[in-house]
């Protein structure tokens, strides 16, 4: 099966999971406080149902438009913009009858099961399999180094021992924490063996992200070619997949990031290289791009196993699983404020981009992983104060229980077109993003 099925299909497999669940965590509020729920969808249903059944006074089915799903619940201004019931007078079991306390909980109780359901998945992550975290011991050579950070000194084969002066054990957190968390210092141990505290500038994520640096902290990785790009100066002079890169013009090669800074000195000037290859050692001339590159690449994949497996038990999975939903959650909402950019903006993503959050091969584990992260952001989004959200119609209900007036109906309803509006808007710039980047990219 292609990369491509693999991931749609855990993309929709994920999404009616979450849809269905979130749904649900309106559905059963509603009917705990005798609430009517006419309809419960997993998908829209505009103009045709896939499937529906009517059990009792619900009609359950599945939509053909897969944009999400929705309970349509009497006596509620929503989606479905019923005009003809809001006219007639309010009735017992309708939505709006109900105390504003009762509408809240029902309101609220979609993004509650967003959150509760991701916090369980982590749970149930690390008591059955643990975490894989990487320490120093997994990269005994240290990091390479973007120029930013080369800039406040830190150099190429520095290990990270300390975040804030305190013991940092999972090295694979180092270039989140930097983005979002607040970073004000980093203990490193450089490669001559001097230990120094390095400061970190307060706006240091708004300098990566105005940088494109998002990794700034690389392990350091050898010098063996695992890409030769195809018409490149490497592929040209003869240089193949597994050789290792001695030296550059006379100069030892011990890392790739030294290698790379070597040939970005040398833009269209001929450079003469050595390489290792079968046990003997050959030497090359080519000549690089004027923008300092011959066509190589190493991926790093000598370091797709590095890491240090840690098994939990029951209790310390429960503090571990929610504390790590907890953070996955906190650093989203700080990761938000960049959407506001042009740079931001132009990385917003659509369903494209959710799908490429699956691995291209089928792994439960990452699946599992993937779908909490999504459910968490789904609990985000939902609890954003637009209309035709649930935060939408949390705001309302919330000046209704500090006023003690209910907004007028016909603010609520332009209200909610509008809202739908700018959903369908956002929808259209984040798919379109989708389809800019797979035509052009």
């Amino acid at each position: 099966m292609s990369p491509f099925a693999v991931k749609a299909i855990q993309l929709l497999l994920s999404l009616s999971l979450l849809i269905v669940l979130h749904e649900l965590g309106h559905f059963i509020p509603a009917k705990l406080f005798k609430t009517r729920v006419e309809k419960f969808y997993l998908f829209f249903d505009v103009k045709y149902s896939l499937f529906k059944k009517k059990i009792g006074e619900t009609v359950y089915g599945i939509g053909w438009l897969p944009l999400g799903g929705y309970v349509k619940i009497s006596g509620m201004i929503d989606e479905s913009m019923d005009k003809e019931q809001m006219a007639l007078p309010p009735q017992p079991w309708e939505f709006r009858s109900k105390p504003a306390w009762q509408r809240l909980i029902i309101m609220l109780g979609g993004v509650t099961v967003n959150i509760i359901v991701g916090m369980i998945i982590y749970i149930c992550i690390f008591y059955f399999v643990g975490q894989k975290i990487v320490t120093n011991e997994q990269l005994p050579n240290g990091f390479e180094v973007s120029q930013t950070f080369k800039e406040l000194g830190f150099k190429n084969g520095d290990q990270v021992l300390k975040l804030n002066e305190e013991e940092f054990e999972n090295l694979n957190d180092l270039n989140r924490f930097l983005f979002l968390r607040d970073v004000n210092s980093l203990t490193v141990k450089h490669p001559d063996g001097n230990t120094e505290i390095l400061s970190v500038p307060e706006d240091i994520g708004m300098t990566m992200f105005k940088a494109g640096e998002l990794q700034p902290f690389q392990p350091v990785r050898s010098t063996m070619l695992d890409t030769i790009i195809e018409n490149s100066p490497a592929q040209k002079a003869g240089l193949l997949k597994g050789d290792r890169v001695l030296s550059i013009n006379g100069i030892e090669i011990t890392n790739w990031a030294d290698m790379s800074d070597l040939v970005k000195k040398n833009p269209a000037n001929e450079i003469i290289i050595q390489v290792a290859r079968a046990g003997a050692v050959e030497t090359f001339n080519l000549t690089p791009t004027e923008n300092g590159t011959i066509g190589i690449n190493n991926f790093g994949t000598e370091y797709l196993n590095a890491y240090k497996e840690v098994k939990y038990s029951f209790f310390e999975s429960l503090g571990g699983g929610i504390n790590y939903g907890y953070n996955i959650l906190t650093d989203y909402v700080k990761q938000f404020k960049y959407v506001f950019t042009s740079k931001g903006a132009s990385q917003v993503g659509g369903f494209g981009a959710i799908a490429n959050l699956f691995p291209g091969t089928w792994s439960w584990i990452d699946f599992w992983h993937t779908t909490a992260l999504i459910s968490i952001i789904l609990a985000f989004m939902n609890i954003l104060p637009i209309p035709a959200l649930d935060g939408g119609h949390v705001i309302f209900l919330l000046y209704e229980m500090a006023t003690g007036r209910k907004p007028n109906e016909k603010v609520m309803e332009y209200a909610q077109m509008a809202g739908f509006i700018i959903l369908i808007t956002l929808v259209l710039f984040a798919n379109g993003n989708d389809v800019y980047r797979w035509l052009f990219n």
